[in-house]
């Protein structure tokens, strides 16, 4: 029961109630109104993942090229470029790092530089991170006390590709503790691998598991996420940079349910499920899209996206 609930924060993400709030960019200019008929004609921008409550995505950009993300409670990535290939990823602000559904208390900074290969294709990722935590207060003290560092990690991710698509075919993850004094080595592991139809992402796998030695051991966790009923019309998410939207999905173990924002296309069922016995059913989300008449995406799983021009 307890795993089944997790999954159901797993994909609880794609069910969160959206509006529009503002419809004027950071510098005043008009952005795509979600009842305007008329749409938006010639080159756009993706700007807002809003809901509601708060404003889920808000990105910032300097010419072409997007620069910096806001997200909840004013986190902020930003996005550094060695020509026009993203080369460095910094986030500074709060994660759902154990999937309960809300902003972990305890404060995220992530450095990722990214190295291509032949063709400009990403190879590695390596990261640094550090968590932050915030002491419970010591009586007769009623304040929390100033923030301290819980635990650094670095990280290295191995980016392959399929021989005969050149589509991204897995991702291998290594990370350790990085511990001031102490040799560092990679404890854990995870293997992620990438099925698609088309062009579209329609399975991701990963399982987890530890290593020693050197050699990962067996796993033991492995999770499936799957992406149905694809649309044919343009996914928001194309708008954004190919490395910044792997750069995304790294962010947190669980961020695996996002997978489709690397499709061309709009999944309409999503479903997540846990591979290791006893195996539950699926969790399975499914939507409807509103579209713009040249056939943007504009709504899904509850998610209103809001374009600015070029």
């Amino acid at each position: 029961m307890k795993r089944l609930f997790y999954f159901i924060l797993l994909i609880a993400g794609f069910s969160s109630i959206h509006s529009c709030k503002d419809m004027l960019d950071e510098d005043g200019d008009p952005l795509l109104d979600l009842n305007d008929t008329g749409g938006l004609n010639g080159p756009r921008a993706l700007y807002r993942e809003i809901t509601n409550k708060d404003t889920l995505a808000e990105y910032h950009y300097s010419g072409l090229l997007v620069t910096k993300v806001i997200t909840d409670s004013a986190s902020i990535t930003d996005i550094a470029y060695s020509g026009n290939k993203v080369s460095q990823v910094t986030f500074n602000g709060f994660l759902d790092l154990d999937a309960n559904g809300k902003l972990d208390k305890d404060s995220v900074s992530y450095s990722q530089l990214f190295t291509y290969g032949p063709n400009d294709r990403l190879e590695t990722v390596s990261e640094n991170r550090t968590v932050f935590r915030r002491p419970p207060p010591v009586p007769p003290a009623t304040n929390p006390g100033p923030q301290t560092l819980l635990r650094k990690t670095k990280t290295l991710y191995n980016i392959k590709y399929s021989a005969s698509t050149a589509k991204m075919d897995s991702i291998i993850m290594r990370n350790g503790p990085d511990v001031s004094g102490t040799p560092f080595a990679y404890t854990d592991y995870s293997k992620t691998g990438y099925t698609y139809l088309g062009d579209n992402v329609s399975k991701v796998v990963r399982h987890y598991g530890p290593i020693a030695g050197g050699a990962f051991g067996r796993p033991i966790n492995k999770y499936a996420y799957e992406f149905f009923n694809y649309d044919t019309e343009i996914s928001p998410f194309t708008l954004l940079p190919s490395v910044y939207k792997i750069s995304r999905l790294l962010s947190t173990e669980i961020n695996d349910r996002e997978s489709h924002i690397l499709s061309p296309n709009n999944p309409k069922k999503a479903s997540v499920t846990d591979l290791l016995p006893p195996i539950p059913s699926p969790v399975i989300r499914t939507t409807n899209y509103n579209y713009d008449p040249q056939t943007y995406m504009t709504r899904g799983f509850g998610v209103n996206y809001i374009y600015k021009p070029f």
